[in-house]
């Protein structure tokens, strides 16, 4: 399966600097999309560390079959989603590893979400509330599920995802790397067809738009990956662009 890619990162309306990072390796089908937090430049700098290990290790494990596992091998999962769920991992202590060396990066953290392909299908990995969509025949479907506080709530039935929207709480992450060295990460298989759309992106876009939103803007512009992704930056820099915006769309080709 052919994969067609594009990224674009956005500072918003109201931020000084990007935390934001991505990464495309088409060699390897990686793609990686992370959101940093921490003062000053450490947000940035552990979205930085988090895409290139992840790229580091998947590249690492291209093709060997036979490596020593840093971290446990998950017979559930695809020789492909478990590089991907070990990339995180090996991320993970990069991360932690870069707070013990300076006192200014303390506290830095970051989401991630990536997807690594194999045959036909896309595995999707993900620790915090950067997302995977995926745009099939028009219709928008959220693949992950946000690692967050309002999300438990949601989930718990406490509050209403529209009240989310708005609660003083919807910018705290129940998971994120740098935070410990355990760290359960999400991974799950999808089978793709061709036309598919799967778009990566960090929480600046989803606190902006709707999914509704997101869908009709997808429906207007794709299959050019270019024009979509400007739309959907500008977009949420109309709705107010309160935090860095970063977008990567993938469409599938037979």
């Amino acid at each position: 399966m052919k994969v067609i890619y594009k990224a674009v990162t956005d500072v918003g309306r109201r931020r000084k600097g990007n935390e934001d990072s991505h990464f495309s390796n088409p060699e390897q089908q990686l793609y990686v999309v992370a959101d940093g937090m921490g003062g000053h430049a450490a947000g940035e700098v552990a979205s930085h560390i988090a895409v290139e290990a992840i790229n580091e290790f998947v590249c690492l494990t291209d093709g060997d079959k036979d490596i020593t596992w840093p971290f446990d091998y998950d017979s559930a999962l695809s020789h492909a989603g478990n590089r991907l769920k070990t990339a995180i991992h090996h991320a993970n202590q990069r991360v932690i590893d870069a707070t013990q060396e300076r006192a200014d990066y303390e506290g830095m953290a970051t989401t991630v979400v990536a997807a690594l392909m194999e045959g036909d299908s896309v595995n999707i990995a993900h620790v915090g509330d950067s997302r995977v969509y995926q745009f099939r025949s028009g219709e928008l479907t959220q693949i992950t599920s946000d690692h967050s506080w309002v999300n438990e709530q949601i989930r718990s039935g406490v509050i209403s995802a529209d009240q989310a929207r708005s609660h003083p709480l919807r910018n705290v992450v129940t998971r994120a790397l740098g935070g410990k060295a355990e760290l359960c990460v999400d991974v799950r298989s999808l089978k793709v067809q061709s036309d598919d759309v799967f778009l990566l992106c960090t929480d600046g876009l989803t606190t902006m738009l709707l999914d509704q939103e997101i869908q009709e803007s997808l429906a207007r512009s794709v299959p050019d990956l270019d024009r979509a992704t400007r739309e959907l930056v500008d977009a949420a820099n109309e709705h107010g662009g309160e935090d860095n915006i970063t977008v990567l769309l993938l469409r599938f080709e037979s």
